[in-house]
């Protein structure tokens, strides 16, 4: 029997959900493995949370050297501004932790994604994790600029308690069932 206390058997539940998405800048996401996936995938992301109504924090990694969100995170984050950071964990940033519990106060799972997923988001997801929250990083919606450090940052991560994830497990767990209006509206853009 799965232990209560283990976030990988709890179903997720968007009313108890926060969405992350770190770093995916113009000066940064030319250099990244598979950014296409990575960029598709974040959008898909931030698609479910308008759906849901899931609160979302987009950060940026000293905008004024990596520049701007790409235009494609930018579209799909109408009303929500990045969150520009200096640290690499987002959790050592104070103003982070005051937007997050502001924004999603009484949510405990924090669904992630971004990159780079061995620096900031590992980082942010230890600093997650030692908060006392559930986190679930879409591993296909994260990477690195190279192969081998998206993989042992996805590695460390789950070691560490996050669970790994996918963007359609997210997608479908929070869903639930089909025939509802968000299934309806998160279809089109999963075909």
């Amino acid at each position: 029997m799965p232990s209560r206390s283990n976030p990988a058997s709890r179903i997720l539940r968007p009313e108890g959900c926060a969405l992350l998405i770190i770093d995916p800048q113009t000066k940064l996401m030319p250099a990244i493995f598979e950014a296409e996936r990575v960029t598709r995938n974040c959008v898909l992301l931030l698609r479910l949370a308008q759906i849901w109504s899931i609160p979302a924090v987009v950060t940026t990694q000293y905008a004024e050297g990596l520049g701007p969100l790409i235009p494609e995170v930018a579209c799909a984050t109408p009303g929500i501004a990045p969150l520009d950071k200096t640290s690499f964990g987002c959790f050592a940033e104070e103003k982070f932790v005051a937007h997050l519990n502001e924004i999603a106060s009484g949510r405990r799972t924090l669904l992630v994604a971004g990159v780079e997923s061995h620096i900031c988001v590992m980082q942010t997801v230890l600093g997650a994790l030692n908060a006392g929250c559930a986190v679930h990083v879409a591993g296909d919606a994260t990477s690195s600029r190279t192969r081998e450090n998206w993989e042992i940052g996805l590695h460390r991560m789950e070691r560490a308690g996050a669970v790994l994830s996918s963007t359609e497990m997210m997608i479908y767990e929070l869903l639930g069932k089909s025939g509802t209006p968000e299934f309806k509206a998160i279809l089109p853009l999963l075909k």
